[in-house]
């Protein structure tokens, strides 16, 4: 148990800590889906950050359900952007704030299409000239509040509307965009991974973008039910499987360069992630075509477990299973 002395007070920290609640950007009563992942990670991100932030919100999913008009679930300073226009709307943001003598962080929140696709420029741009922003993307692998449309984060071989398996193609034909290597090779602070699967992580990520000063990034897995076609309640089970595959590996980049991985203590088959999807139930028919995607969509996992360097050696108290597990006593490590 650690304690604050003074002269004239003790405190007790862990006592103080449980007796607080702890802050969240959004209201309860917001119109999310049952088991959003985004939702989920908003809250998170939130827990981190503390009230004293700015929002810039691209269009999508979070802008929907949040802000029926005349509604705001939102508890500070937001600012609805366009799809492509949010790193340029958060870079004026920021620059205002720092003219004002205000030390307020700026961070961004935008989908996959608002970060991998339409909204790519201006988030380069930010990077580029180096504003103090952290960018979090939440990554859902498609349009969802629009109809379940493809985007260029959208993984090899899913179903979506528009891309549909039959008789030309099994699901989507391309591969999910790399956007962390991408981010990275603007040679920023800091860049990372991270799944709504492993909260623990989440936070510690978000407080060590918060503790730079400069252009930060973080790209969190959020499981879509609506889209991905599983069980509100089977969210984190998804997510973490994706995690526990290799398929959606957890690694943080300092400046262009790989500084940490979570290790992976019992790697999952590919199988396993895609079975509890609808999305991929197609690769489930028994055809050879479909044995091949199969085949693929495992030795992209395996490729990644190799170039980051995934797989563990031994229990670990911060790998795949020992993360975010409650140890006896209640103790976590974040």
């Amino acid at each position: 148990m650690s304690e604050i002395s003074s002269t004239a007070v003790s405190v007790d920290v862990q006592a103080l800590r449980r007796r607080q609640g702890r802050f969240s950007a959004l209201e309860s009563g917001h119109r999310a889906c049952l088991g959003c992942g985004q939702a989920l990670a908003v809250r998170l991100v939130s827990e981190s950050t503390g009230p004293d932030i700015m929002v810039a919100n691209a269009t999508g999913c979070l802008e929907i359900f949040t802000t029926p008009w005349p509604e705001s679930a939102w508890r500070v300073p937001w600012f609805h952007s366009l799809f492509e226009n949010t790193g340029a709307i958060a870079s004026g943001m920021e620059a205002a704030l720092k003219a004002q003598g205000r030390n307020t962080k700026v961070v961004a929140f935008a989908g996959d299409g608002g970060t991998f696709d339409i909204g790519f420029q201006a988030l380069s741009g930010l990077l580029e000239r180096g504003h103090n922003v952290l960018y979090v993307c939440f990554d859902n692998e498609a349009y969802m509040n629009t109809g379940i449309q493809r985007s260029s984060s959208t993984p090899h071989a899913a179903m979506t509307t528009t891309s549909p398996p039959g008789k030309a193609r099994m699901g989507k034909r391309h591969l999910k965009k790399d956007i962390i290597s991408i981010v990275a090779a603007h040679h920023i602070p800091y860049a990372a991974t991270a799944s709504v699967a492993y909260p623990s992580d989440v936070r510690k990520k978000v407080r060590r973008a918060l503790a730079i000063e400069g252009p930060t990034f973080l790209q969190i897995h959020s499981p879509c039910p609506l889209g991905w076609g599983h069980e509100g309640d089977k969210s984190i089970e998804v997510g973490r499987l994706a995690v526990q595959s290799g398929l959606f590996p957890l690694i943080e980049l300092e400046r262009g360069a790989l500084t940490g991985a979570m290790p992976l203590r019992q790697v999952r088959p590919v199988a396993e992630y895609l079975k509890a999807q609808n999305r991929f139930r197609h690769l489930f028919a028994k055809s050879e075509w479909a044995d091949e995607e199969l085949e693929h969509l495992q030795a992209l996992a395996d490729h990644n477990i190799e170039v980051y360097g995934l797989r563990g050696e031994g229990r670990d108290a911060l790998d795949s299973e020992g993360a975010d597990t409650i140890h006896r006593g209640g103790q976590r490590w974040a």
